[in-house]
C-alpha cells in the first residue's frame, strides 16, 4: 500500500484493491501548494470546506473500488460543530491493513469513536491547531489509539500552509520516534516499523 501526501490534508492511497484520494483542496485555497490534478477510483471528503472538498480536481477512473470504507462522525471544533460544523473520519481497509484519515478533527475523541479507531496500521492526523486539534491534543489522541504509523498533516511549513497554523516542529518535539522522509510517499506493509513519519512537502 502506498500513501502519497499531496499537501495540506490531501492524500492518495494506492492499494491492490483500488486508489482513493482523501480531502483534495481547490486551486489557490492553501498557500504554497500547486493546483491538484489527481486520478483515483474513489474520492472522499471529510467536510465541505474548499481546502478539503475539491472533488473536481480528481478524475475518477470509473472502475469499481474494493477498498473498504468506514466512517466515524465527529466535529470540526470543540463545541459540537457550532463554529465549523461536522467532520467525517474515514477508515480505509485494504491488503489486510486499516488506515484512518481524521480530516479536520477539532476535538477529543469520545469512547465510541476511540474504540472504532483502535488497531490502526496508519493514522493521518492534523497537528496544526487553530482550525483543528493542537499538536498537544493530537499527541494525546495518538497515545490513546496507539496506531503503528502516524503521519502528521495540516500544518505550516516554510511557505506552505496557513499562517495561523503551527509548524510541524510543535508536534515533532513531542515525538521520540520521528522519521524524516525525502519524499512525499510512504510504502506501508505489514513489516513497516512503528514511527511518526514526516513526509516531504510535494
Amino acid at each position: 500500500m502506498e500513501l502519497i501526501w499531496n499537501g495540506h490534508s490531501c492524500f492518495t492511497v494506492k492499494t491492490k484493491d483500488g486508489t482513493v484520494v482523501l480531502d483534495p483542496f481547490e486551486d489557490g485555497k492553501v498557500p504554497g501548494y500547486k493546483p491538484l490534478r489527481l486520478e483515483a477510483d474513489l474520492v472522499l471528503c471529510s467536510h465541505e470546506h474548499a481546502d478539503h472538498n475539491a472533488r473536481k480536481c480528481v478524475t475518477l477512473s470509473g472502475k469499481p473500488c474494493r477498498v473498504a470504507v468506514e466512517t466515524v462522525a465527529s466535529w470540526h471544533d470543540d463545541v459540537q460543530g457550532a463554529k465549523r460544523g461536522p467532520n467525517t473520519i474515514h477508515i480505509l481497509g485494504a491488503e489486510g491493513m486499516r488506515i484512518a484519515h481524521l480530516g479536520d478533527l477539532g476535538c477529543a475523541l469520545d469512547e465510541a469513536q476511540a474504540e472504532a479507531l483502535k488497531g490502526l496500521d496508519a493514522l493521518l492526523i492534523p497537528v496544526g491547531g487553530f482550525y483543528t486539534i493542537s499538536a498537544e491534543r493530537a499527541y494525546e489522541i495518538v497515545q490513546q489509539l496507539q496506531p503503528r504509523v502516524v503521519i502528521p498533516m495540516h500544518y505550516r511549513d516554510a511557505t506552505y500552509g496557513y499562517d495561523v497554523l503551527s509548524t510541524k516542529e510543535d508536534y515533532r518535539r513531542l515525538c521520540s520516534d520521528a522519521v524524516d522522509y525525502d519524499t512525499n510517499r510512504l510504502t506501508l506493509t505489514a513489516d513497516t516499523l512503528a514511527q511518526t513519519a514526516f513526509l516531504h512537502q510535494p
